[in-house]
This record gives structure tokens, sequence and C-alpha cells, in this order.
């Protein structure tokens, strides 16, 4: 079931979206070479606490970090550790928080010094395809006119959708109804309705889409081992238009 939210509890992921916004702002130019991947979630951590928020992945379903750091191949839910990040590397940031008892959910892939130009390709792609589904987020249109959107927008570029993950609805949950695929046909599901807050997070690849999780059981990697980026925002469907709620104001 899809759970309308008040304009009170938009007022209050706003507060936890903007704390998501301000984390991946400090985050981002810290992705340097010769950085760990656990060094990343700690500055996290410390940020969040300095916030009075909390990590809103760490122990959930037993995850066991603040943050997902993805790098290359890796395409969502990265566990932070001893890798070292490298120049050339594409590093997935998946940041989220809980305030007030709300969560707020986004991500952003960052390129780490000189990056071939496939890559950067990749990631300009990514993030076009997360704006033109946040275009999309009004009562004009029904959920899978983003779904659609996303896939239109990546495949005409020659890359492809992840499809074994997707987007989803967020409030008092870290995921909610409704699920947000990254594909398929437009005009079908739910009309989307002022007072939903949903999760948009477009995940790309160079190669296939298919994917595989490792031995840690939460890494998800590309199968063929093509790079992917990923994108997200938490955005709330209103009468006026989409409003993103996890970006810097």
């Amino acid at each position: 079931m899809i759970e309308l939210k008040t304009p009170e509890e938009v007022a209050r992921m706003r507060k936890a979206g903007a704390v998501v916004a301000r984390l991946l702002d400090f985050l981002i130019p810290r992705v340097e070479p010769g950085l760990t991947t656990k060094e990343l979630d700690r500055a996290a951590q410390a940020f969040l606490k300095s916030q009075g928020a909390e990590p809103a992945f760490l122990g959930y379903r037993g995850f066991p970090a603040c943050i997902c750091v993805s790098v290359n191949e890796e395409v969502v839910h990265g566990i932070p550790g001893e890798r070292t990040i490298q120049a050339g590397d594409i590093v997935s940031l998946d940041v989220g928080a809980k305030l007030g008892g709300y969560y707020g959910d986004a991500a952003a892939t960052v390129p780490v010094g000189r990056v071939r130009p496939e890559a950067l390709r990749l990631i300009e792609v990514t993030k076009r395809s997360l704006e033109r589904a946040i275009e999309l987020a009004t009562p004009a249109h029904r959920l899978s006119d983003i779904s659609s959107a996303v896939q239109e927008t990546v495949e005409r570029e020659g890359f492809a959708v992840v499809r074994d993950f997707v987007g989803h609805g967020i409030g008092r949950a870290m995921h909610e109804d409704p699920p947000i695929p990254n594909y398929g046909p437009p005009n079908r599901g739910p009309r989307l309705t002022p007072g939903m807050v949903l999760a948009i997070e477009p995940m790309v690849t160079m190669g296939g889409w298919e994917v595989e999780v490792l031995d840690d059981g939460w890494t998800a990697v590309t199968a063929d081992r093509a790079w992917a980026a990923h994108f997200e925002h938490t955005v709330a469907v209103t009468e006026q238009g989409p409003e993103v709620l996890t970006r810097l104001s």
C-alpha cells in the first residue's frame, strides 16, 4: 500500500533530506586516490552525528556500515572496507539518514582524477536519466512513466539499466511501496498523487544489465564486470510539481 504523506510529514522529510544533501556535499570532495572506502564511512558517520541524525543503513537488515561505497564494477551496496580508491576509478556513494522519525536517501557517482571518457559519459547519462525521471514525478503521470524515462534515456546512449534493483517509496520506513523499476513501458501503474514520496535511483552499466551478489551477501557487481554508475534523489510529488528533498537549496 502506498502511504501518502501529509504536508507536515513532508516538512519532516525535507529536514532529513537536507541532512542527506549536506552529507553528499561533504563526502564528494573527499573521494581521492589513496583513501580507503572505510575512511569515507567513518567520515560519514561523524558527519551524521554532528547533524543529530542517525545513519539509515547501519544495521538495516544486518548491513554493517553507515553508507554504501561501490567502486567501478560494483553497482550498489558496496560495504566500506580496506579497498583503496585509485585515480581513474568511479565511486558511487549511496547515503541515507533518519531524522525526526523520517528517512532521506540519495546517491551520486564520482570520478576520481582523470577518468576514461566512456566512464565520464556513463556518469553523465545516468545523472541525466534521473533528472528526466524527476521531471515526470507529477500528478499528470503514472509511476511507470518514471521507469520508462530512465530506460529510454539510458538505452538511447548505448548503456544498460540494471533490473534486479529498483527505486522505492520512502517515509517512516527506509523502503516503502511502491517499488520503482528503471525500465518498462510508460502509462502503467498507479497515478502519481500529491503526498507520494519516492526514492528514484537509476543504476546503469557500460555492459550488460545482469548483476550478481558477492560472498559478503551485499555487494552487487555487474556479471560481466563492466563499470556502473548510480544516482538517486528523494522526491516528493506535489500539486506544483516534483520537489527534490535531497538537493542542496
